[in-house]
């Protein structure tokens, strides 16, 4: 009965998502039962993420597509590639926010009215984004690898206490693959946000942390 623009329905969802892995998967995972996964997730991007963090990289996995055209879940490996693009902020006062802006185009105004007009907005971006634009492991591959680098980045400028307040805008694949990333002893907190028409924009989902 919780509906996505009341804040229940987050800290409910993802404590519900951590006690379901953690019976279900993660006892068969180290008693090695499960020894690589492929994952076809549909989900609020928020907990697809957590999904993600649950799943770590620790375990062989394979995240696969959901394409609308054609509606498969098949990599299409004859279509371009996607090309990305990241950018820092010009100063490492305020928030930390990061963009990841793969499905659509994020304008840093709504980042700003989240966060504030200090905000220090990161991103890593598509050219021409779109919803259908992930169609190839080798994207996957290209995305996992430039994630790490902004992450690594963020930590060194801003230093070990700082929060990421993070903006994702993503194929289902990459969301999971944002919290298979995310290193509970290397990175930093992360602030997931989701956009609620009912709530006026951007707002904080839940939080991921080494705790």
């Amino acid at each position: 009965t919780f509906r996505d623009h009341e804040p229940e329905y987050w800290s409910f969802h993802q404590r519900n998502l951590q006690r379901q892995f953690s019976e279900r998967v993660r006892g068969r995972i180290e008693r090695q039962e499960i020894r690589h996964a492929s994952v076809f997730a549909l989900a609020p991007q928020p907990l697809l993420i957590e999904l993600g963090r649950q799943l770590s990289d620790i375990l062989p996995a394979n995240v696969h597509q959901r394409h609308r055209e054609p509606a498969t879940w098949a990599w299409q490996a004859d279509q371009p590639r996607v090309v990305f693009n990241v950018s820092e902020p010009s100063t490492a006062n305020g928030k930390v926010a990061l963009i990841l802006g793969v499905s659509a185009t994020v304008e840093h105004d709504r980042i700003i009215a989240a966060c504030g007009p200090d905000a220090a907005i990161w991103s890593v971006t598509a050219v021409n984004p779109h919803n259908d634009i992930v169609r190839s492991a080798e994207d996957q591959i290209e995305f996992r690898r430039l994630l790490r680098q902004v992450f690594n980045r963020i930590k060194a400028v801003h230093g070990e206490a700082a929060t990421i307040h993070l903006f994702p805008v993503l194929p289902v694949s990459a969301a999971v693959d944002v919290g298979r990333v995310w290193m509970p002893k290397a990175d930093l907190q992360l602030s997931v946000y989701d956009q609620n028409r009912q709530r006026g924009g951007f707002f904080e989902a839940l939080q991921i942390s080494s705790s």
